[in-house]
Protein backbone atom coordinates (compact mmCIF):
# COMPACT_ATOMS: atom_id res chain seq x y z
CA UNK A 1 0.00 0.00 0.00
CA UNK A 2 1.25 3.47 -0.78
CA UNK A 3 0.71 6.80 -0.05
CA UNK A 4 -2.36 7.65 -2.40
CA UNK A 5 -3.90 4.00 -1.42
CA UNK A 6 -3.60 4.72 2.28
CA UNK A 7 -5.46 8.29 2.00
CA UNK A 8 -8.09 6.44 -0.36
CA UNK A 9 -8.78 3.65 2.40
CA UNK A 10 -8.99 6.49 5.01
CA UNK A 11 -11.44 8.27 3.40
CA UNK A 12 -13.14 5.33 2.59
CA UNK A 13 -13.54 3.62 5.83
CA UNK A 14 -14.32 7.02 7.46
CA UNK A 15 -16.75 8.19 5.31
CA UNK A 16 -14.22 11.54 4.55
CA UNK A 17 -13.48 12.97 0.86
CA UNK A 18 -9.77 12.20 0.04
CA UNK A 19 -8.90 15.53 0.26
CA UNK A 20 -9.83 15.57 3.97
CA UNK A 21 -8.16 12.38 4.63
CA UNK A 22 -4.57 13.94 3.08
CA UNK A 23 -5.30 16.80 5.53
CA UNK A 24 -5.63 14.40 8.39
CA UNK A 25 -2.59 11.87 7.51
CA UNK A 26 -0.21 14.74 6.84
CA UNK A 27 -1.52 16.28 10.33
CA UNK A 28 -0.87 12.88 11.54
CA UNK A 29 2.62 12.36 10.00
CA UNK A 30 3.63 16.14 11.28
CA UNK A 31 2.71 15.91 14.56
CA UNK A 32 4.37 12.86 14.77
CA UNK A 33 7.65 14.70 13.43
CA UNK A 34 7.81 17.24 15.91
CA UNK A 35 7.32 15.20 18.67
CA UNK A 36 10.07 12.96 17.68
CA UNK A 37 12.26 16.26 16.62
CA UNK A 38 11.50 17.05 20.34
CA UNK A 39 12.45 13.86 21.73
CA UNK A 40 9.32 13.51 22.45
CA UNK A 41 7.62 9.81 22.13
CA UNK A 42 4.04 9.41 20.67
CA UNK A 43 1.77 6.44 22.19
CA UNK A 44 -1.32 4.95 20.57
CA UNK A 45 -2.59 2.22 22.82
CA UNK A 46 -2.70 -1.02 21.02
CA UNK A 47 -1.29 0.58 18.22
CA UNK A 48 2.52 1.23 18.93
CA UNK A 49 5.02 3.79 20.14
CA UNK A 50 7.32 5.87 18.22
CA UNK A 51 9.90 7.18 20.15
CA UNK A 52 13.96 8.23 19.03
CA UNK A 53 16.67 6.54 20.63
CA UNK A 54 20.14 7.72 20.30
CA UNK A 55 22.66 5.80 17.97
CA UNK A 56 26.50 5.96 18.76
CA UNK A 57 29.04 7.13 16.28
CA UNK A 58 30.06 3.84 14.18
CA UNK A 59 33.31 2.90 11.89
CA UNK A 60 32.16 2.01 8.16
CA UNK A 61 33.22 1.49 4.93
CA UNK A 62 32.72 3.40 1.68
CA UNK A 63 31.17 0.47 -0.61
CA UNK A 64 32.68 1.67 -3.37
CA UNK A 65 36.29 2.89 -2.43
CA UNK A 66 36.67 0.42 0.45
CA UNK A 67 38.16 3.23 2.32
CA UNK A 68 37.22 3.68 6.20
CA UNK A 69 34.73 6.64 7.22
CA UNK A 70 32.77 7.09 10.25
CA UNK A 71 29.21 6.86 10.60
CA UNK A 72 28.77 10.16 12.45
CA UNK A 73 26.40 9.79 16.03
CA UNK A 74 22.46 10.37 15.68
CA UNK A 75 18.86 9.97 16.80
CA UNK A 76 16.95 7.50 15.20
CA UNK A 77 13.45 6.75 15.20
CA UNK A 78 11.92 3.62 16.13
CA UNK A 79 8.69 2.22 16.29
CA UNK A 80 7.33 -0.51 18.85
CA UNK A 81 4.23 -2.45 18.20
CA UNK A 82 1.18 -2.51 20.50
CA UNK A 83 -0.10 -6.03 22.27
CA UNK A 84 -3.27 -5.83 19.62
CA UNK A 85 -1.46 -4.97 16.21
CA UNK A 86 1.17 -7.63 16.96
CA UNK A 87 -1.62 -9.95 17.84
CA UNK A 88 -3.56 -9.07 14.39
CA UNK A 89 -1.14 -9.67 12.40
CA UNK A 90 0.02 -12.76 14.21
CA UNK A 91 -4.10 -14.02 13.71
CA UNK A 92 -4.66 -14.22 17.12
CA UNK A 93 -8.58 -13.03 18.12
CA UNK A 94 -9.21 -12.62 21.74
Amino acid sequence: MNRVDLIASIALMAGLKKADAEKALNAFIETVVGELSRGEEVRLVGFGTFKTTYRNATEGRNMQTKAPMTIPARNIPKFKPGKQLKDAVAGIKE
